[in-house]
C-alpha cells in the first residue's frame, strides 16, 4: 500500500505527528497500525511513539488524558472526538507480575524503545511526514528488528529473547497466537518453543484479559487455526480444559461423519461467518462441551445400538456456566451463549412441535443466532439442512403477531374473572396462550372457558 491513507484517525495521528515534530521532537507511528499497512490493511487506529515526555505531550495539546502516564502513555483528543494514543519512548525495568513493567525509564532513543515490544511484525516504526510527502511505506519505514522479513516470509517472532519476552507479560503467549490464526502465519519456532515452556504460568494473566484474547480469536477470522494453535502450544489445556477434553470422543458416524468431537467443533469454528458476535462465537465452541462427560459406547447386548450423549445438554449447560462464569462474561453474554448452548439441540424435533411450541421456540431472542448455530452443526456433521430450511423459512415468514400476539389473558383477568392470586396463575395464563397460539381460542371469554374447565372455576365470595 503506497497510498497515502485518508481516513480520521490517521489523520488524527498525523497531526499530532506534525505538531511533535514541530516543537522539535520524534515521533513515529508504531505497532500494528505499521504492520498494517505494509500488508495493504487498513489500521483500526494509530498510536504515536515520540521523544516526548507525557509531561510535554499534556502541554502540546488542549485535550489529554493521562491514561498511563506512569508507563508514557498519554491519550490525546482532537476537535472532532478522535483519540490517539501517544507513548514516550522508554525502557522497561523487571516484570514481577508478568504483566507489566514495575518501572519504566524514557528514552529518546527509538531503538530503545523497539527492543521492548513484543513481536518483529509490531516493532516497526513509520516516519509519518515522510509518508505524508511521498507516499511510500517502504521509505519511510524504520525497521530495527527484521519485521520486514517477517511480514514477507508470514512468520510471527519474538523480538530477541522470546523466553524474555513472555516472562515480562504473559498475554503475548495468547497475541502469538491471535496474530498467527489471524494473519495465517507460522510462529517462529524458537517462539513456540517458549511458549510451550512457560504455558503453564498462563495463569497469571486475569480470566478478563484472558477472555478477551479468545474472543477476539473466535470473531477475528480463523478461529479454528487459532485453537489448533492454543492446543498445539498448551495453552488451552491450561485456560481452557474443558475443551481439551473433546479429543478423541467419538460420535456415532451416521451422523457425525467428520469424526470425533473435537475435529466436529474445529469444523464449527472454521466455519464461522465473518464477524460473528460474540454469543454465536463462544455458542460454537462450547455447543457440544458435555459430550465427553456424557458419553456412552453402544451396547453389546442391544443389536445396532449406537454411541449415545443422554443428557449431554443439560451438562454441557452446566460446563458452559463455569467457563463463562470463570472468564467474567457479562450477565446478558453470559445468557445468550447458556440459551445457545441449551438450545442447539431443538432444531431435532421441530417437525414434531405443536404449533404454540414452535412459535415459542421461534421467538427465542436472537433467534437468527440459534439458526446460525443450527446450520453450523449441519455443515459440521451430515451436512443435511433440512430442518434449517424449515425453521428459516418458519422464522421469516411468519407474522410477527403469529408469534408474539397480544394475549387474550392476564393476570388482571383471571382476577377479575373471581380467581385469587396465587402460584395457580402462571400454568393457568400458560394453558391459555398455547391454546392461543394453537389458535383454538380467539377472545377473552373463550381463555375463561378453557380455563374454568380444566381448572376449576372460581371459588365462591364470601
Amino acid at each position: 500500500m503506497d497510498l497515502q491513507p485518508a481516513d480520521a484517525p490517521y489523520q488524527a495521528a498525523l497531526h499530532i505527528a506534525q505538531h511533535l515534530r514541530n516543537a522539535g521532537h520524534q515521533a513515529f507511528f508504531a505497532g500494528g497500525c505499521v504492520r498494517d499497512l505494509l500488508l495493504g490493511l487498513t489500521p483500526k487506529d494509530y498510536d504515536v511513539a515520540t521523544s516526548a515526555t507525557p509531561d510535554i505531550v499534556q502541554r502540546l495539546f488542549p485535550k489529554t488524558f493521562a491514561v498511563g502516564a506512569h508507563f508514557g502513555v498519554v491519550l490525546v483528543c482532537d476537535e472532532d472526538g478522535q483519540t490517539t494514543e501517544v507513548a514516550t519512548f522508554r525502557h522497561d525495568g523487571a516484570y514481577t507480575d508478568g504483566r507489566r513493567p514495575d518501572a519504566v525509564r524514557f528514552s529518546t532513543s527509538p531503538e530503545e524503545d523497539v527492543l521492548r515490544r513484543d513481536f518483529t511484525i509490531n516493532g516497526m516504526l513509520l516516519d509519518p511526514i515522510a509518508f505524508a510527502k511521498t507516499g511510500d511505506l517502504a521509505t519511510a519505514t524504520l525497521d530495527l528488528v527484521g519485521g520486514r522479513e517477517d511480514l514477507a516470509a508470514k512468520i510471527i517472532r519474538a523480538i530477541g529473547d522470546p523466553t524474555l519476552r513472555f516472562t515480562e507479560d504473559k498475554l503475548r503467549m495468547l497475541r502469538a497466537v491471535r496474530f498467527a490464526a489471524r494473519l495465517q502465519f507460522e510462529i517462529d519456532p524458537s517462539t513456540m518453543a517458549a511458549i510451550k515452556a512457560q504455558a503453564r504460568t498462563i495463569a497469571q494473566v486475569s480470566n478478563e484479559r484472558i477472555r478477551d484474547e479468545l474472543t477476539k480469536m473466535l470473531t477475528e477470522g480463523h478461529a479454528r487455526r487459532a485453537f489448533e494453535l492454543l492446543d498445539q502450544s498448551g495453552l488451552l489445556a491450561e485456560i481452557l480444559p474443558e475443551a481439551i477434553r473433546m479429543h478423541n470422543v467419538q460420535q456415532p458416524p451416521q451422523f457425525h461423519p467428520e469424526g470425533d468431537v473435537w475435529t466436529h467443533t474445529m469444523l464449527l469454528l472454521e466455519h464461522l461467518p465473518p464477524n460473528p458476535s460474540t454469543a454465536l462465537a463462544w455458542g460454537a465452541l462450547l455447543h457440544d462441551i458435555g459430550k465427553p462427560a456424557t458419553f456412552r459406547p453402544p451396547d453389546p447386548a442391544k443389536p445396532n445400538d449406537r454411541i449415545r450423549f443422554n443428557g449431554h445438554v443439560e451438562v454441557g449447560v452446566r460446563i458452559a456456566e463455569v467457563v463463562l462464569d470463570r472468564l467474567r462474561f457479562s450477565n446478558e453474554e453470559k445468557a445468550q451463549i447458556i440459551a445457545l448452548v441449551h438450545n442447539h439441540m431443538r432444531f431435532g424435533d421441530i417437525f414434531q412441535m405443536k404449533q404454540s411450541t414452535l412459535k415459542r421456540f421461534l421467538r427465542l431472542p436472537k433467534f437468527d443466532e440459534h439458526l446460525a448455530l443450527h446450520h453450523l452443526d449441519c455443515t459440521a456433521a451430515h451436512g443435511n439442512l433440512t430442518l434449517y430450511d424449515f425453521a428459516k423459512h418458519q422464522y421469516e415468514s411468519a407474522p410477527e403477531e403469529h408469534i408474539r400476539p397480544q394475549l387474550l389473558l392476564t393476570g388482571r383477568d383471571l382476577i377479575a374473572a373471581g380467581y385469587p392470586p396465587s402460584p395457580q396463575f402462571k400454568p393457568m395464563l400458560e394453558t391459555a396462550e398455547d391454546a392461543q397460539l394453537e389458535a383454538t381460542i380467539h377472545t377473552t371469554a373463550e381463555a375463561l372457558t378453557l380455563l374454568q374447565t380444566l381448572f376449576g372455576p372460581p371459588p365462591p365470595k364470601p
